[in-house]
């Protein structure tokens, strides 16, 4: 299939796939008239990456996966590098998480302090 194919099977664009195929993560073949051409496996591939961009992933977190399609494994996830991602981001969902509880229970603080000084109209709108 063509790029443009590709682009509209998987949900994305020809400049996206130009984009991860100038990052090692899509390779294309050249037709005879010097069109790229690309499989079903590619798809795939662009698939992943999407899939993981969408969870928060960045194209550079999505590199493990890929190689791991690559080597022929049924699922992106199936290698020990693959996991790692997974388990780092979820660290850093976890610190996320714990700051978000900081911030909120500091709000909940200075919101309680605010309604029991009963405030009036202070004048300003």
């Amino acid at each position: 299939m063509r790029i443009g194919e590709l682009a509209q099977r998987a949900g994305t664009t020809t400049r996206a796939l130009r984009f991860y195929e100038s990052q090692g993560l899509l390779g294309a073949r050249r037709s005879s008239n010097g069109y790229r051409e690309y499989s079903e496996d590619d798809l795939r591939l662009v698939s992943e990456i999407l899939s993981l961009q969408a969870i928060g992933l960045s194209l550079e977190d999505t590199r493990p996966f890929v190689e791991c399609l690559r080597a022929g494994h049924p699922a992106g996830d199936s290698c020990a590098p693959s996991i790692e991602v997974y388990q780092r981001k979820l660290a850093e969902v976890d610190a996320l998480l714990d700051r978000l509880a900081v911030v909120r229970g500091e709000l909940l603080t200075k919101l309680a302090g605010a309604i029991a000084r009963h405030p009036g109209t202070c004048g300003v709108e």
